[in-house]
Order: structure tokens, then C-alpha cells, then sequence
């Protein structure tokens, strides 16, 4: 490699965020490379291997890399209100709630999660990483009533400790039940003798467990490290690279912003009209009112492989005459299905189940047939 390249690539990896496991990660020999301006760990033992344990046992993930404000005051609801589409007026003390926010055209500024810390005072909002910047600036520009806003998210840790055995495994590091934490509520107390630890049933995989939240300081994020992974030893609880969460949440149908949705995709083209509400007001409410009232022309379809081929974003989709009718989004050799599926956006007509479709491949029509989510 020439020396330029050489001395390019050292100070890139020098600028790169991280997250405080990164002495962690690199330890356990994981492989890293840059996702959203971090240096993220992508595997440690392989893909499959990290897969199948979280479906059949559990694993944890490093995602510290999201993003989190917190909201407070009287007014924080109804800034909530105007820039999500779910409704967070249903949110009490200890639940969460997914949601999206759209911009003034109707697309998706980005998908998020609410929690209610204290009703119609304090909320946290659960932001992806790489619009840490525009989802602040778009919540900010709506801010027009004084609601306290702050950027929680660079001294904020979060670990996801997902799968069937998570929170077996995990109940003895605090006094909070969480064995019986129902999806979408969340606890705050201690864990792993940290206090002020944010338990919530939430996460990526499909596979049950917890994401926990905690501030990183006086080495408390390597005490819970390692305290999780002490009580995990006996069951084998490994950790887990973002390429088998993509595989994992690609099983489930779950979206991946800047993939499957963006700033140019509605809810309702995405499938997110059921955290969609037309009875209050949000951004782009009469045109996304419009669109369920019209029908989209678009919709992003689940499909799996028919042909033998691996579809992968950006690919093709065109009909039986080889006309485009939209294209891949995600795509992947599912490991639980040992098939090859993928998410995609196609025209309506297109995107009824068992619907034939061909995706292109190094220049071939390979068949597939859209398919109900998640996938089976």
C-alpha cells in the first residue's frame, strides 16, 4: 500500500469515535472497521457462530454508538407530539414506545424509540447513530415552547444483552425483576452494583433480553462488562458483532435506517403505518394522510430467493419482462433459514405475498417470491 494510503488510513482510525469497550473488543480479537463515524467491532468468533447464539442462548452487543437525549419540562409531550408519528401520549412511567419522525415532505428522518422516565416531564429519545446531528437540529427546530432538551449520547453506555437466556442469565446482578419486564417497559435501579442503570425489554434481535443504559465513568463500564460476562460464563454468553445483528434483525423484517428507510421513504411505503396516528398533528400529517387515502405507489416488500443467489442492497428488482420495478434494500444468507432473503422496494402491484419477482444478479433474472414477515 502506498505510503499515503498507509498514513491516510492511521489518522482516520485515529478520528473515529469509540465506544469505552474498544480495550474490550480488542482483546477478544474482534474485527473492527468504521459504521456511523465509530470504530465499530464487526465479528468476533464469525457471523453464523454469533448468530446462532443469540437465537439459541445469548450474546451481547456494544451499541453505544446510538444516540440519546433527553427531553424535560411541561411542554416536552408536545414537542414529542409534533415531531413523532406514534402517539407518546400513551406512554406512562417505564414504557417505551417505537416511533418515527418525519420531515416536511413525508419521509423519515429517522426511526426511534421513546421512553417515558417521568409522564409529561422527562422522555428520552433513542436515536441511530449516524444522525445523532440531524435528529438534535430537527427536534431543536421544533422546539418553540422552551423544553429543556439535552444531548445525552457521548457520555451514554448501552449494552444489549439479547436472546431466550438473557435475563436468566442477568436476574442475579440486580434486585429490579427483570424476568417479568413485559416488551416495551423498562426499570431504573441498580445492576451489577452500578446504580441508576436503565433496564429496558427492548432490542434488535427478535430473540427477547435487555438493552441497558448507564453512564460511563470511574470504570464503570468495564465493572458491568465484566460482571455480565462473569455471570454469563457458566450459560456461554458470547459477544456479538453488528454483522450478525444485521443478519438477526434482517430475519425479523426490522428496518435499518439509511438501508430500508431514509429521508425519502414514508411510513406507510416502509410498513410503518401502525406507529403512524392521524389523531394528533405531526410533520407531514396531510401528506402522509393523503398517501393512506391515495395508496402508495411503492411498497417495501419481504422476499426470499427462489433462484439460487444472494441478494444484496442497491440490486435490481424487475418483473417477469425485465422491467425495473424497484430495488433491494437489505439482503442476506439467513443463517437461522439457510436461505437467502432480503427486504426491497417494489411497485404496489408487485407486492402481494407469493408475488413472482427476479432480482438481479451479475447480470442474470434470478427468480424470488415475496413473502409475509418476519420471515420463516
Amino acid at each position: 500500500m502506498p505510503w499515503r494510503l498507509v498514513l491516510f488510513s492511521r489518522i482516520f482510525r485515529l478520528v473515529m469515535k469509540q465506544t469505552p469497550f474498544l480495550k474490550k473488543h480488542l482483546a477478544l480479537g474482534a474485527k473492527m472497521a468504521e459504521f456511523a463515524g465509530y470504530n465499530m467491532l464487526i465479528s468476533y468468533s464469525g457471523i453464523n457462530d454469533e448468530h446462532f447464539a443469540v437465537r439459541s442462548n445469548a450474546g451481547v452487543f456494544d451499541v453505544s454508538h446510538m444516540g440519546e437525549f433527553v427531553l424535560k419540562g411541561p411542554n416536552a409531550l408536545d414537542l414529542i407530539q409534533r415531531v413523532t408519528t406514534n402517539d407518546a401520549s400513551k406512554l406512562t412511567d417505564g414504557r417505551a414506545q417505537y416511533s418515527s419522525m418525519t420531515n416536511d415532505q413525508g419521509g423519515i428522518v429517522d426511526d426511534l424509540i421513546v421512553y417515558c422516565i417521568e409522564e409529561n416531564k422527562v422522555y428520552m429519545l433513542v436515536v441511530n447513530a449516524a444522525n445523532i446531528d440531524k435528529d438534535w437540529n430537527w427536534v431543536a427546530k421544533h422546539n418553540s415552547t422552551g423544553v429543556e432538551m439535552h444531548n445525552i449520547s457521548d457520555k451514554t453506555c448501552l449494552l444489549a444483552i439479547q436472546g431466550p437466556n438473557a435475563t436468566k442469565i442477568l436476574q442475579p446482578l440486580t434486585a429490579l425483576d427483570i424476568l417479568n419486564l413485559k416488551y416495551y417497559t423498562f426499570a431504573k435501579g441498580e445492576f451489577a452494583g452500578v446504580g441508576n442503570v436503565l433496564i429496558s425489554a427492548t432490542g434488535y434481535t427478535g430473540s427477547g433480553g435487555v438493552e441497558i443504559y448507564f453512564e460511563d465513568k470511574d470504570g464503570v463500564a468495564d465493572k458491568i462488562w465484566d460482571r455480565i460476562f462473569e455471570a454469563g460464563a457458566e450459560a456461554g454468553i458470547k459477544p456479538i458483532g453488528l454483522a450478525a445483528r444485521d443478519t438477526l434483525r434482517l430475519e425479523m423484517g426490522y428496518c435499518l435506517y439509511g438501508n430500508d428507510i431514509d429521508d425519502t421513504t414514508s411510513p406507510l411505503e416502509a410498513g410503518l403505518g401502525w406507529i403512524t396516528k392521524f389523531t394528533k398533528n405531526f410533520t407531514a400529517r396531510e401528506i402522509i394522510e393523503a398517501q393512506k387515502a391515495d395508496g402508495v405507489e411503492r411498497k417495501l416488500v419481504g422476499f426470499e430467493m427462489v433462484e439460487k443467489g444472494i441478494p444484496r442492497h442497491d440490486y435490481e428488482i424487475k418483473d417477469f419482462s425485465g422491467m425495473t420495478i424497484g430495488k433491494v434494500t437489505s439482503g442476506t444468507q439467513s443463517p437461522s433459514l439457510g436461505k437467502a432473503i432480503g427486504l426491497g422496494y417494489v411497485r404496489t402491484v408487485f407486492a402481494m405475498i407469493d408475488a413472482k419477482i427476479y432480482i438481479k444478479i451479475r447480470d442474470k433474472l434470478l427468480l424470488a417470491r415475496v413473502v409475509k414477515l418476519p420471515f420463516s
